[in-house]
């Protein structure tokens, strides 16, 4: 347990009272000394606190090469196609990605560049060490940066502090607890920030988000704090130690796009997603690895995929989209 953390927050509440849930997961995931992700403790796959597609190898990887490589085509094959990803971890999805393209796409590979965006050094440098094979190719900017090519994000939104619409954190003999609020709070300000942020610096190409949520009239306030692939009780359990996730609410995402002068291209869920580029791209060569990532009792239905664009045509979709539904009916607009 993160001792230190936990009296920072009690600190905190106990000098301006209440503070936001917010304030509350900024703390506990990012604090730069001893938040679960700033700190390094962050662990996903077999041994870590939960999965993800990158877990179940590089078929991932292999699939969204070639989709990005798609992607290229759509813009003319620019000779300097800009790879941009947030919540890279320690890089094994970009590696997988690269080694990919090198092998199945090297034209596509030729005009590459991969920037990653990532705060904190200590997954910079695990990341460094994992794409040490590709270090002309990979690039760390201090921050996000005008772009043509496409921005790509797993799992990243969901991980942003978010607020409960009604709620605030306070101490109750000295735990943590949640009250009433007085005032209705913004639920989601920092990914629609994000979403400012990311709008402004695409020129012209696609962002390719990954994660788990619901559409604005199914969508319910749900967190959740996992470690060692159990699901805690609560957020305030194992402070520093564990990861707080919430789902996001993509009509949100996509109404806030749209008014950044963004376009919603598609939206469908990860079984449809794949098994459009499967069908268009790529022939998988790990059966296992491939039902993992397509069953409706795996991960095929946990996460959804959302494609905005700017200024590229994409009649007709793009293979991931190839079999998804309408997407302003599936996101109940």
């Amino acid at each position: 347990m993160q001792t230190q953390l936990i009296q920072i927050i009690r600190d905190k509440i106990r000098a301006h009272g209440p503070q936001p849930f917010a304030w509350f997961i900024q703390q506990a995931l990012y604090h730069p000394a001893h938040g679960y992700y700033s700190s390094g403790r962050a662990r996903i796959g077999r041994d870590g606190d939960y999965f993800t597609n990158v877990s179940v190898g590089p078929l991932f990887g292999r699939l969204l090469a070639a989709q990005f490589a798609q992607m290229w085509k759509r813009l003319g094959k620019i000779d300097n196609f800009i790879l941009v990803e947030e919540g890279a971890h320690d890089g094994q999805f970009a590696r997988d990605v690269l080694e990919a393209a090198r092998r199945d796409a090297p034209d596509f590979f030729a005009d590459l560049r991969y920037r990653i965006i990532e705060p904190f050094r200590v997954w910079q440098d695990r990341q460094r060490q994992t794409l040490g094979d590709f270090q002309e190719k990979v690039e760390w900017p201090n921050e996000l940066a005008p772009f043509t090519g496409v921005h790509f994000s797993n799992e990243l939104l969901d991980a942003m502090p978010i607020n409960f619409r009604n709620k605030l954190v306070d101490l109750a003999s000295d735990q943590f607890v949640f009250v009433d609020s007085p005032a209705e709070q913004i639920t989601n300000q920092s990914q629609l920030d994000w979403i400012d942020k990311v709008a402004a610096n695409l020129q012209r190409g696609f962002v390719l988000i990954i994660d788990y949520g619901f559409a604005r009239n199914e969508f319910r306030e749900v967190v959740q704090a996992r470690a060692q692939h159990r699901h805690l009780d609560s957020p305030f359990e194992q402070i520093g130690d564990a990861d707080i996730t919430a789902h996001i609410n993509w009509t949100d995402i996509a109404e806030r796009a749209e008014a950044k002068g963004l376009r919603v291209a598609g939206f469908t869920d990860q079984h449809h997603f794949l098994t459009g580029i499967i069908s268009d791209l790529v022939a998988p060569d790990s059966p296992r690895a491939l039902q993992t990532l397509l069953h409706p009792e795996m991960l095929g239905r946990v996460f959804q995929v959302l494609l905005l664009n700017k200024d590229v045509d994409l009649a007709p979709p793009l293979a991931g989209f190839k079999f998804a539904r309408d997407a302003q009916s599936l996101l109940n607009r």
